[in-house]
């Protein structure tokens, strides 16, 4: 701990002189341009209306379209309709030109993504998006450094090993030199691949964990340099000599390939055994390949793609069947209807084990999007492009945390979208934007050029072919890097985005309810008994009130009923008296709502049950459970008896029940609906008063003594046939 302390403490003594800092994020005296000359307001295309960085970005944005920040700007002028350039708007809605632009340019060169010019230009771009017009100042984003305490001592929880890169982010990082989630919301899905407009907001969240919900460029660097290493990976992944087992279709890509090394090994579990082999995910189907003598038996294939209502999940495992450790998924399927249990051992944790839940989920949910919306030949390739970006997206990003994300599925498109409520919209509002045939292309690419509030994206097929995966060509589809995606829209958002944001808010209040559910529940039996005769305690004051009517107590308040349902009846008003119900409680509800009596709304207030150790819980329990047997116990030798007399084991008895059926059906046909529901509702009502009381017990008794006099069917109980091969 004493070493720890040390190395804080030079930590901080370094931060304060600015030694460490500059190291990451060098401050800039003077801005400069594209070709590195130093940039002022007197400069020849120097725009007044933005801030100094967005100047620098929209300098390098000319330089990439070959042509001057002016030409730029008027380009801007013809092309953008005029509510995109009102004064309050007019300087982020032009750098946002600029940099889609650029960025549809800039992505056309292969292995874009190594380049440090291109990300630090990207990073510039959505620094200055936060704060681009002159008159702005960027708003400080001030990190508190929360596993130090206040008197500069470490935490003995610390840990004695090094600080890790993201642990040192928070000190190292300029108060004024890092994104904030609007503007890698808003420009990120146009940096092609690096995110997408569904799954923006919970990349940014993952990317950000460390650093106090705002990205440094540090950490930004690093993402885009682990997610060209995991496209490169993905890229490599189809070797001719190690996969030729699989016999794989054409056009069928290799995703990701587990189980090839000896200390990450993927154990089949068939019964009380457990095979190693090796896992393969394509973008089709499923493989698992059990380790043989020489090399590997036949693989087991199992399919993706088609509609066979495919069952994924997390599952327990264990030495000889036990369910001990989280480890394993469970996946069965109308083709394979005898589940496959597949463990992923390793020793802390369960990363890889939700890793590949989750990509498996998002194949499964991509080819479900397919079907479901009859998306074409081109756009299935668009879409199985966009989930292999998010693969990739997902573990560029569990390398740069050295941790995988506790919500995986929330980077990956389609899986995000089947999450999030009204996901559905989404969905749709991705099946529009994605192209349905070459007519399409041509009519985007070869059309006019009106006056026009978006740029075209570039679509993920050709983003994957400039990153060198070329394995995408052989689906028979024509990859063009001016195929249209959708749109970026100049200062308003697409159908996608507003789908997005109405599912973000949906989500937001789904959270705070299930805030409140997580809140007011309680532990043990009594409690919980409490709460629920609280919560039925309206129901119960209606229930007496009815039996207080039937009881005849108070005959005024009797007659009086019985008179208005009577005239209710004859006079054909049923029908209204739903209605007035709800509109009553509607009325009710509006009432409570502009303050009612002053009570807490909604608050449920219930007298504690007196606490109890252990051994009385286990006896309450074990008593509970005796009454909920004996009710069991009652309604079973109700349905026997029934089935008695259905199936006339007392002929007696069931030639009785079959008169009073006649009788009653005959009464039903013969008088009217009404009648039949006055004679019931006086029954019911006067079956207790005076004059009717004695003959009411009467009658009661003689129905008890006839019920009892019923015997049962006889139960006779089977052995299972694994039982009987046994013995």
């Amino acid at each position: 701990m004493v070493r720890m302390s040390k190395g804080t403490s030079l930590v901080r003594k370094l931060i304060r002189e600015n030694s460490i800092r500059n190291l990451f994020v060098g401050k800039r005296e003077e801005e400069r341009d594209w070709e590195g000359q130093p940039l002022t307001s007197g400069s020849s295309y120097w725009i007044k209306e933005l801030s100094p960085l967005a100047n620098v970005v929209v300098a390098r944005c000319s330089r990439i379209l070959l042509l001057s920040s002016e030409e730029l700007r008027q380009n801007f002028e013809d092309e953008v309709p005029d509510s995109a350039k009102h004064v309050s708007k007019y300087a982020r809605n032009l750098l946002e030109y600029c940099s889609f632009k650029a960025l549809a340019v800039a992505t056309q060169v292969t292995d874009y993504l190594s380049d440090k010019d291109f990300r630090r230009l990207t990073f510039d771009m959505m620094l200055s998006w936060e704060a681009p017009a002159a008159d702005q100042k960027p708003s400080a984003k001030k990190y508190q450094a929360e596993r130090c305490s206040t008197n500069g001592e470490v935490e003995e929880e610390e840990d004695d090993s090094a600080l890790f890169f993201s642990d040192l982010i928070p000190f190292l990082v300029d108060i004024e030199s890092t994104v904030g989630q609007s503007a890698f919301v808003r420009l990120g899905p146009a940096v092609f691949g690096v995110a997408d407009t569904v799954s923006v907001y919970g990349q940014f969240d993952a990317l950000t964990t460390s650093t106090g919900g705002h990205l440094p460029f540090p950490v930004y660097d690093k993402y885009l340099g682990e997610l060209g290493k995991a496209i490169k990976t993905m890229r490599n992944q189809a070797m001719p000599s190690e996969l030729t087992n699989l016999q794989l279709a054409k056009g069928e890509n290799v995703i990701e390939v587990e189980g090839t090394v000896a200390t990450q090994p993927v154990l089949q579990h068939i019964g009380v055994s457990a095979w190693p082999g090796r896992l393969t995910l394509t973008d089709k189907a499923l493989y698992f390949e059990s380790i043989g003598v020489v090399s590997y038996d036949k693989p087991k294939r199992f399919n993706l793609e088609a509609d066979l209502r495919h069952v994924i999940k997390p599952e327990l495992t264990g030495p000889w069947g036990t369910r001990l450790f989280d480890k394993a998924i469970l996946y069965k399927s109308n083709a394979n209807p005898e589940a496959v249990v597949l463990e992923f051992p390793e020793f802390t944790g369960h990363s890889r084990r939700d890793y590949w839940l989750a990509i498996i989920r998002e194949i499964i949910s991509v080819h479900q999007f397919v079907r479901k919306f009859q998306v074409g030949e081109i756009g299935q390739a668009e879409a199985l492009s966009r989930a292999l970006l998010g693969i990739s997206r997902l573990r560029a990003t569990w390398e740069v945390n050295h941790m995988l994300p506790s919500q995986p599925e929330s980077i990956l498109t389609f899986s995000m979208a089947e999450e999030l409520p009204g996901g559905d919209l989404i969905l749709q509002a991705l099946a529009e934007s994605l192209p349905s045939g070459d007519r399409e292309v041509l009519n985007a690419v070869a059309g006019s050029k009106p006056k026009i509030s978006g740029l075209y994206a570039r679509s993920a097929v050709a983003t994957l072919a400039s990153l060198g995966f070329s394995s995408l060509k052989g689906t028979g589809t024509a990859v063009d890097a001016s195929l249209p995606v959708g749109e970026f829209l100049i200062g308003d958002l697409t159908p996608l985005e507003k789908a997005v944001l109405q599912s973000r808010d949906s989500h937001k209040k789904v959270e705070l309810a299930q805030a409140t559910i997580n809140g007011v529940k309680v532990d043990g039996i009594g409690t919980n008994i409490a709460v629920m005769k609280e919560l039925f305690k309206p129901l119960n004051a209606a229930i007496l009130w009815i039996n207080a009517l039937q009881s005849w107590d108070e005959p005024f308040k009797t007659s009086t009923f019985l008179i208005i349902c009577s005239y209710l009846i004859l006079r054909n008003l049923l029908g209204y008296v739903l209605p007035i119900f709800i509109l009553c409680l509607a009325v009710f509800m509006i009432w409570f709502r502009q303050g009612g009596d002053g009570s807490v709304a909604g608050e449920v207030r219930v007298m504690a049950p007196p606490s109890q150790n252990t051994v009385e819980q286990l006896l309450a329990l074990q008593q509970a459970l005796s009454q909920v047997e004996e009710l069991i116990k009652s309604g079973n030798i109700v349905l026997l008896k029934i089935r008695a007399l259905l199936f006339s084991t007392v002929p007696q008895a069931t030639d009785q029940v079959v008169i009073a059926l006649v009788i009653l059906s005959f009464s039903i046909a013969v008088l009217p609906f009404k009648v039949t529901l006055l004679m019931m509702l006086w029954e019911m009502f006067t079956r207790q008063m005076p004059v009717r009381q004695e003959s009411t017990e009467r009658i009661l008794r003689r129905l008890r003594e006839w019920w009892y006099s019923v015997p049962a069917v006889p139960v006779n109980l089977m052995k299972p046939e694994e039982e009987k091969k046994k013995k």
